[in-house]
């Protein structure tokens, strides 16, 4: 006698996705439906709902790796289900972030280095910065303490920063001190501190790749300037550098450029490897020049599934494929690697900028040599071109390429800017042909019919 009863499927596996009843409405958009579907079904919908999304090898506004060797997905997908946080469940992935962050410490050239460098992994940049600006005021609250001085009107000093360091202001109560940008300049300049800088200031920032320009800001000689204050006020200011985009492009390409842990002012540093570390989207990291710079009472210990669990973070549970694909990269490209693959994308970045130069109406803020690799450029008289860099970018946009334009921090916000980023995987044929298409809409706009109705209409 049989003891259950072979159930019919409420689906026929072998019907076309494009027959099937979840093709033929409108995806559920507010409530989960009340049957499910097959996998594959699904999949192919949804695939055919993400092709609306922009080509990410066209997105030149963004860091953000946008190419990734199959290697790296298949050990993406063999850490799916292993968190991070989890140092006591999985060991070896742990040990793989502390090799990262020694690997680091070793060319940011930290004196804790040779395994005992101080930092962790993070889910991104931001969140690197949040950390490294949680002790900046950390260190300054325990210093204002002992010195029996209040501790209620904490700030941090600035140029054109990311909004992470906004967020980090109002969600832990800083007063943000922006410095303007000056007339010529990209970024903060040594001399605009002394105004700004004060007892309560936690710690300056200097930003290794602006991310309006592409520039580095002169950490060396802001640090110097700081040296200076201290000595006519006894301040004694930390700096801290935002790398996000510059601390995985200088140590290759510039590596004589002292803005790292070289500089004894620096006290750490952030970086996004998920934008030139070339890791996949979700990895950041964090690092102090020693344990001196990383308050305690930052650092909680947890008792978790049987073991002590030291952790530093904004959040608890992560996946922990993206450091293991950070460390991937560290070893499959080694040093001279990276040199390479960066070399290659400032020549093009260059490549690029001498193209947009001989097209007539910009002038060039950033060529693509000294710092990051891209380009940002202006329209030298905008009033004379009877178009704007948004009707440009609107223009390159019917190709599919995304260039942002937006304008300068204040007190250049009067100034409106484009920028191109290269990054690995985007190639010199490329480029050209974001050239050849930047002169055709150059054209069009010129003629005054960005859209030309004359041209008749669609014949097969």
């Amino acid at each position: 006698m049989a003891l259950h009863k072979t159930r019919k499927p409420d689906v026929d596996t072998a019907e076309d996705v494009f027959a099937s009843p979840l093709s033929e409405r409108a995806l559920s958009k507010r409530v989960m439906p009340d049957l499910p579907t097959p996998p594959g079904i699904v999949y192919q919908v949804l695939r055919n709902e993400l092709l609306l999304d922009g080509n990410a090898a066209q997105n030149l506004a963004t860091f953000c790796t946008t190419w990734a060797d199959d290697e790296v997905r298949h050990l993406l997908d063999l850490c799916l289900d292993k968190n991070i946080v989890d140092k006591d469940e999985y060991p070896q992935t742990a040990e793989i972030e502390s090799r990262c962050v020694n690997i680091l410490a070793d060319l940011w050239h930290a004196p804790a280095a040779g395994g005992n460098a101080v930092g962790c992994s993070t889910t991104g940049s931001s969140e690197a910065a949040m950390l490294c600006g949680l002790a900046l005021k950390w260190r300054w609250r325990e210093r204002r303490r002992a010195e029996g001085l209040p501790t209620d009107r904490p700030n941090l000093v600035c140029g054109p920063v990311q909004v992470c360091w906004e967020k980090l202001a109002r969600y832990f109560d800083i007063e943000l001190r922006q410095v303007p940008v000056e007339a010529g300049a990209t970024g903060l300049l040594p001399h605009q501190l002394r105004d700004y800088v004060d007892e309560n200031t936690i710690g300056v920032v200097a930003i290794l790749g602006v991310t309006y320009t592409c520039t580095y800001e002169p950490v060396a000689e802001i640090a110097a300037e700081l040296d200076r204050i201290q000595a006519d006020t006894g301040l004694d200011v930390p700096l801290h550098v935002d790398a996000a985009s510059g601390g995985f492009i200088a140590p290759f390409l510039h590596p004589d450029l002292a803005w790292d842990f070289r500089v004894p002012r620096v006290a750490s540093i952030n970086a996004s490897g998920h934008k030139y570390g070339m890791a996949p989207l979700g990895v950041g990291w964090a690092l102090w020049r020693d344990a001196a710079a990383l308050p305690d009472d930052l650092v909680f210990h947890v008792s978790y599934l049987g073991g002590d669990m030291p952790t530093l973070a904004l959040n608890f549970s992560r996946p922990g494929g993206q450091v293991i694909a950070q460390y991937f990269l560290f070893l499959r490209l080694g040093r001279e690697g990276y040199r390479r693959v960066y070399e290659a994308c400032a020549h093009t970045a260059q490549h690029l900028a001498r193209q947009i130069a001989d097209m007539g109406p910009f002038t060039l803020l950033y060529d693509g040599e000294g710092a990051l690799p891209g380009v940002s450029y202006t329209l030298t008289d905008p009033d004379a071109v009877g178009w704007s860099l948004y009707d440009l970018s609107d223009q390159l946009r019917m190709r599919g390429w995304q260039v942002p334009s937006y304008p300068l921090p204040p007190d250049r916000q009067d100034t409106v800017i484009q920028r191109v980023l290269i990054r690995h995987g985007v190639d010199r044929d490329e480029i050209e042909l974001l050239a050849d298409d930047m002169r055709r809409a150059i054209r069009q706009l010129d003629s005054g019919h960005p859209h030309d109705a004359n041209r008749g209409g669609f014949h097969h």
